[in-house]
């Protein structure tokens, strides 16, 4: 009961962080299953299906709010949905031998890359609430971000936020609103791939259900502080436990001994402290540079 406690706080949590960040409910969550014995593919599974009831409220609460590019939504969201589909296949026949360090490598890879991003180089200011990209570059960043996605249990956001974002051309809102509500296509394929590989014999539909009402309690909250928290130091400090989390697995596929793991997460730890210090302050310093999410503007 405590285990499923935790993981529905956990899922509140993440849910919060995705809705204000457009990123880390599925790195979030997918690091706490594997860190609480789950295989890889069925911690995938499991947050992929919860996934789906919340980001249907999520979706919901940003359209009501204005945060939603429906074209956007759709030119990235279907070809999401084929990457994720595959990415579920691939994963659910990878032993699990391979599966563990890779999952963990990807999820310690995004994290340090959401660390690093929002540490030392935050959104990125715009106001068009449509957004300009085409085909061109939506549909293969979506196949990318959805297999991404599915294999690692998370990394739609860090790979399709941040790339819009650093483009600079679509204002943060619209960019996480419609993220957001184009993830319900990816988890849903993620989703049916899983099944038909796995079936359903394996998922814990507990871990699911507390998952899944922890997100859907945050997500109108999250929507709502989309343009008021700091993105800058929570996504700093969201990116540095992620890494810790699955920095631990890893050094234990690769043999490291108790001495020596210690030895890493304590510099890692500092590193992170000082990360977020450093995130704080610059946002003291500038808070227009940070989420200046855009003032207020009519739809166009």
């Amino acid at each position: 009961m405590k285990k499923l406690i935790l993981i529905g706080i956990v899922g509140l949590l993440a849910q919060l962080v995705d809705g204000a960040l457009g990123m880390g409910y599925g790195v979030t969550s997918s690091s706490l299953l594997l860190f609480v014995g789950l295989t890889p593919a069925m911690a995938s599974a499991s947050v992929h299906l919860a996934e789906v009831g919340t980001n249907v409220v999520s979706g919901v609460s940003h359209w009501k709010l204005g945060n939603v590019d429906w074209r956007l939504v759709l030119r990235l969201g279907v070809p999401g949905a084929v990457g994720a589909f595959a990415g579920a296949t691939f994963l659910s026949n990878l032993s699990t031998g391979w599966a563990s360090p890779l999952m963990a490598s990807l999820l310690a890879v995004l994290g340090a890359y959401i660390l690093i991003r929002f540490a030392f180089r935050p959104p990125r200011v715009a106001t068009a609430r449509r957004t300009p990209h085409t085909y061109r570059f939506l549909v293969p960043l979506g196949l990318v971000g959805g297999f991404v996605d599915a294999t690692g249990g998370g990394g739609w956001g860090p790979v399709s936020t941040t790339s819009l974002l650093s483009a600079g051309k679509t204002a943060p809102r619209t960019v996480v609103g419609s993220v957001d509500t184009s993830e319900f296509l990816v988890s849903l394929a993620a989703s049916m791939g899983f099944l038909a590989a796995l079936g359903t014999s394996g998922i814990q539909f507990s871990i699911v259900g507390v998952l899944l009402l922890g997100g859907v309690i945050a997500a109108p909250v999250a929507a709502w502080l989309v343009s008021r928290l700091p993105a800058r130091v929570l996504g700093t400090a969201v990116g540095g436990l992620i890494v810790i989390t699955n920095l631990r697995t890893l050094l234990g596929v690769l043999g490291a001994g108790t001495t020596t793991q210690q030895l890493v997460l304590v510099v890692v730890a500092l590193a992170w402290v000082a990360l977020v210090t450093h995130a704080v302050r610059a946002h003291r310093r500038r808070p227009a540079d940070v989420e200046a999410l855009e003032p207020e503007t009519e739809l166009v």
